[in-house]
């Protein structure tokens, strides 16, 4: 039998990691886009259908978010990693984040925010909800459309083909492995 050790409360929540890794696109009333990349990002509820993100106040894409009252989760792939990690260590009160990471926005289907076209799956949201979590803000979305590559899902993704990205904490990042287990 082993032994367990005491994990440092400020750390514990990477014992949740790796997380899928996702670009949120928003905008807000000035109509400049911008992207931050974040793991903290679930669903929370089937009917109605609502995902869920957490942003620290500070954050640039906090306040669009709060002024548009929208965000599109894109979903990336591993051949992204250079652009997750450049939407992620810049502010987009600085940088134009499309450009920087040399990505294409294209129209969202049902709210003003860009999707990012290189990403594999898109999940348009309103936000329903929103509340205080220590240092962080949950902005809860009602998703009001989501479309992806085709052949990358059906009920679930092609693994295979769709290479996402993982967070492992730090600038630790991760895929999955291609085997499927079923009981």
């Amino acid at each position: 039998m082993s032994s367990k050790v005491t994990v440092n409360y400020a750390s514990a929540y990477r014992l949740l990691h790796p997380m899928h890794t996702v670009l949120v696109s928003c905008m807000g009333k000035a109509g400049k886009p911008n992207i931050t990349t974040m793991a903290w990002a679930m669903p929370t509820s089937q009917k109605p259908p609502l995902v869920a993100i957490s942003l620290a106040p500070e954050r640039h894409s906090h306040s669009l978010i709060e002024e548009s009252g929208e965000f599109i989760i894109n979903i990336p792939s591993v051949e992204l990693l250079q652009a997750i990690i450049a939407c992620g260590a810049f502010s987009g009160r600085s940088f134009d984040k499309f450009k920087k990471a040399g990505l294409t926005p294209i129209p969202g289907k049902r709210v003003k925010t860009p999707a990012i076209l290189e990403c594999l799956a898109h999940i348009e949201c309103t936000v329903e909800d929103k509340f205080q979590t220590g240092d962080h803000t949950m902005f809860v979305g009602k998703i009001v459309e989501a479309y992806t590559d085709m052949g990358i899902f059906s009920d679930s993704y092609d693994i295979k083909r769709a290479h996402m990205v993982y967070h492992g904490g730090g600038n630790n990042f991760y895929t999955l492995d291609v085997k499927n287990y079923k009981p």
